[in-house]
């Protein structure tokens, strides 16, 4: 068996079309929904991210406010400057790239974003509300996931989901999405960690595997179950360039399906997060 690929890309640009239009019919209300990203410090793969993000707002029409500062800055300067941007009207999504420079308090940060305008999900209110089956937004990552499946016509409902990584980004959103009772759902899931007692005996009963766990090829070919599909969130730097979580090569020639890195789960996550952003602007101006 040679495992379908997923491509991220091709299904990214699908959803951007889709994004895009939403904003031209927002447009007929003189409404433009508007992004503040906020980057603090040079770290460079944060700076990739964030470009890429600005440049997918360009292109789709939504109003982006950049807001680049230095890796020293002062933490109550920071927190100031998201006080600003909650209070402007024009600005309906704020995203704080993470991690943050160690002498700032993230979850300080990212608690005092507005929920309403909380266009990466991260905010305690938000994850509750994910978690009660009343979602506002949903993290991007984990909504870029959801999609992929759909997308792809996998079955979700009454599957078997392993989640390998319990991370509040990504293991513990995408956990409670698939388990919730509702479209594209319905699923049993299993999240598995760096504590988890014989990982393979778990991951070997998926029907849908997601690798969460930050750690290069953590994912070899026999933990998979054969026709799984394997859903592949990691990136990491290594030698041999850009790899994830799953080892690739031999996890292909086992599931039925699967996402590469790059490539994959990563466009996603910027599409969703513009989706987001256009959702928030629906809601601020009235539906």
């Amino acid at each position: 068996m040679t495992a379908k690929i997923i491509d991220g890309k091709a299904i990214a640009a699908d959803v951007r079309a889709e994004v895009a239009q939403e904003v031209k019919e927002l447009a007929n209300r003189d409404v433009v929904p508007g992004l503040a990203t906020v980057l603090v410090g040079d770290d460079p793969a944060s700076k990739i991210y964030v470009n890429n993000k600005r440049k997918m707002c360009a292109e789709i029409g939504i109003k982006a406010w950049d807001h680049d500062l230095p890796a020293s800055t002062p933490e109550d300067e920071l927190l100031d400057l998201i006080r600003r941007l909650n209070d402007d009207g024009e600005v309906h999504g704020i995203l704080v790239q993470v991690p943050l420079p160690e002498h700032i308090d993230e979850q300080v940060v990212l608690d005092l974003v507005d929920p309403n305008k909380d266009a990466d999900g991260f905010h305690p209110c938000n994850q509750g509300r994910l978690l009660a089956g009343n979602r506002l937004v949903a993290s991007a990552t984990p909504a870029g996931i959801q999609e992929l499946l759909i997308r792809s016509g996998v079955e979700i409902a009454g599957a078997e989901v392993v989640v390998v990584g319990r991370s509040n980004i990504v293991g513990k959103p995408i956990a409670a999405m698939l388990m919730q009772k509702g479209h594209a759902a319905n699923a049993t899931v299993t999240v598995c960690h760096t504590g988890t007692k014989d990982l393979e005996a778990h991951t070997r009963r998926a029907d849908i595997l997601i690798a969460a766990i930050g750690r290069a090829h953590a994912i070899t070919g026999p933990m998979i179950k054969e026709g799984a599909v394997v859903i592949d969130v990691g990136v990491n730097r290594t030698e041999e360039g850009l790899v994830g979580d799953v080892d690739f090569d031999a996890a292909r020639e086992v599931a039925s399906a699967i996402t590469p890195v790059p490539g994959g789960v990563g466009p996603m996550t910027i599409a969703m997060l513009l989706k987001n952003t256009v959702l928030l602007a629906r809601r601020a101006s009235g539906g």
